[in-house]
């Protein structure tokens, strides 16, 4: 059972969310608190000690960041709630967060609740949150890569081209370093945009500032030498894009 608190500022979407999670996960969620305020969710998360938190970022007398600046315990699974759309959803995939997006659907709660449910560590790291808050206000630079043995703060310009193999994707940055996440590249095409990025195919995605030459047959080779096809379907708008550029 993972005991849970609710954050969140307004009486009606805090009955909602603690009803859907009675019905969807009544053996694994025990909620033991709520707040509405950052200056009680602190002391609450502090006092109770949970292992989830589902947390709004807009709050009485303060937001979700002010609340994670304040507690000392911070073995918890986070899940960001949020009606923010668009900006914050590239926000929170920059940052690899987790959110749900108000009026919370119900599939994707019990998505989220079996995601954390296959995690062995409770806690999120700094960055991340630094990371969010910088990137809910100003266009993002960087973007954090997560993998089993750390969070990679990976600057995008860094990114020369994305593969991928089934749910895993590969990085290939710069510098010649590799970073292989569990993760599918769709979840990067949404927010790795052109006219900077393009999906010429479906297991590559690329930069086009490190293409060193592109063929009529479907072929491109970059900076650190890979060659990467595309794909048939992909080729006019490469091609039209490549020549807006």
């Amino acid at each position: 059972m993972y005991k849970t608190i609710i954050i969140e500022d307004e009486y009606h979407l805090r009955e909602a969310l603690s009803i859907m999670l009675e019905m969807i996960a009544p053996d694994k969620i025990q909620i033991i608190g709520y707040a509405e305020s950052a200056d009680e969710a602190a002391k609450l998360i502090d006092r109770l000690q949970p292992d989830l938190v589902f947390m709004d970022i807009m709050l009485k007398n303060g937001t979700g960041f002010d609340v994670l600046q304040k507690i000392s315990h911070r073995k918890f699974h986070l899940i960001f709630t949020t009606a923010y759309q668009e900006y914050a959803i590239r926000a929170f995939k920059f940052s690899a967060l987790d959110y749900l997006l108000k009026p919370i659907d119900t599939e994707e709660l019990k998505i989220a609740i079996d995601r954390i449910s296959g995690l062995k560590e409770r806690f999120f790291e700094e960055q991340q949150i630094s990371e969010l808050s910088h990137n809910m206000h100003k266009t993002p630079q960087r973007i954090i890569l997560p993998t089993q043995e750390a969070m990679h703060v990976v600057k995008i310009s860094q990114i020369m081209h994305c593969e991928t193999s089934g749910s895993y994707t590969t990085f290939y940055l710069n510098d010649g370093k590799k970073i292989m996440i569990s993760k599918p590249l769709k979840n990067y095409e949404s927010i790795l945009l052109p006219p900077d990025f393009f999906r010429v195919h479906q297991s590559h995605l690329i930069n086009t500032q490190y293409i060193v030459s592109y063929s009529r047959e479907g072929m491109i080779e970059m900076e650190n030498g890979a060659s990467i096809p595309i794909s048939r379907a992909k080729k006019e708008a490469f091609f039209k894009l490549m020549r807006e550029e």
